[in-house]
């Protein structure tokens, strides 16, 4: 599975072509899509262009992306960038009224469990962040949604081309014991092309996207997102599917209903 995240915490400074307002979100998840992703992860803005929760904006972005790509599955963060109390991300999560198919945690910050719970009860679908050089891999083995997830994202903080490899085999050994769930790779920077070649090499979903990276392989800078998906699809590599753990038993909700079983394949369910 590869997936395309849209914009991240990033701005027109990183990048002219960031998508930003949902209409934008849109245009860049159809080109993608149509591209060659096949799961798309996005951070909602507010009218001023920063990150939120809020559930309106959420409600926007997801309605005018889905709209663009029928029947692929969408994701947003739950950064603490959007807000920084856990308990408030949580309230927020319980107020949505257009529900994403599946959300990130990031089990490095504090109140991890706190919205990982809100989403659960909502049978949104949970993409768990573990973050390399942090203490998260601990944090996340001693949660009680450790085995109620969609996947791992594992993601590579290590931004230098020659060190990110190594950084990138440490966190997947820290992982292995015990996991189940499927496993998405992926860096950042200066280290999300050598560790999207890891990922393809060994199998592993995948994510390449304007949040990660703004540059395609060769150094010069990505028209978009879509030109990006299409370096990506280029690595050569095997295409071995991760271990599949078992469906979390929140999907089967009738409020889970969205997230159909068909489109969990996609994402390695």
């Amino acid at each position: 599975m590869l997936q395309v995240c849209l914009n991240g915490s990033r701005n027109r400074v990183d990048h002219p072509a960031l998508p930003v307002a949902a209409a934008e979100l849109a245009e860049a998840a159809r080109a993608a899509v149509a591209a060659g992703a096949e799961d798309v992860h996005l951070h909602p803005r507010s009218a001023g262009g920063a990150g939120t929760l809020d559930p309106g904006a959420v409600a926007e972005a997801l309605l005018a992306v889905r709209a663009a790509v029928p029947g692929v599955p969408v994701g947003v963060t739950t950064s603490a960038r959007t807000a920084p109390d856990a308990r408030r991300r949580a309230e927020l999560v319980r107020a949505w009224p257009v529900l994403p198919d599946h959300a990130s945690v990031d089990w490095h910050t504090d109140g991890a469990d706190l919205v990982a719970r809100a989403l659960w009860e909502r049978g949104v679908g949970i993409e768990a962040v573990i973050r390399s050089g942090t203490d998260a891999v601990d944090r996340f083995r001693t949660s009680p949604f450790a085995g109620r997830i969609l996947r791992v994202r594992a993601e590579v903080a290590d931004t230098e081309p020659l060190t990110a490899l190594a950084s990138a085999t440490a966190l997947l050994r820290a992982l292995r014991p015990g996991l189940k769930a499927p496993v998405l790779l992926h860096g950042e920077d200066g280290g999300a092309w050598p560790v999207l070649r890891r990922a393809t090499a060994l199998g592993l979903d995948r994510r390449v996207g304007m949040e990660d990276v703004t540059h395609t392989p060769d150094g010069r800078p990505a028209a978009g997102n879509a030109a990006l998906v299409r370096a990506a699809l280029a690595v050569p590599g095997v295409n071995r599917p991760y271990a599949r753990g078992p469906r979390p038993l929140a999907w089967s909700a009738p409020r889970a209903s969205r997230f159909t079983w068909d489109a969990g394949r996609k994402c390695g369910v």
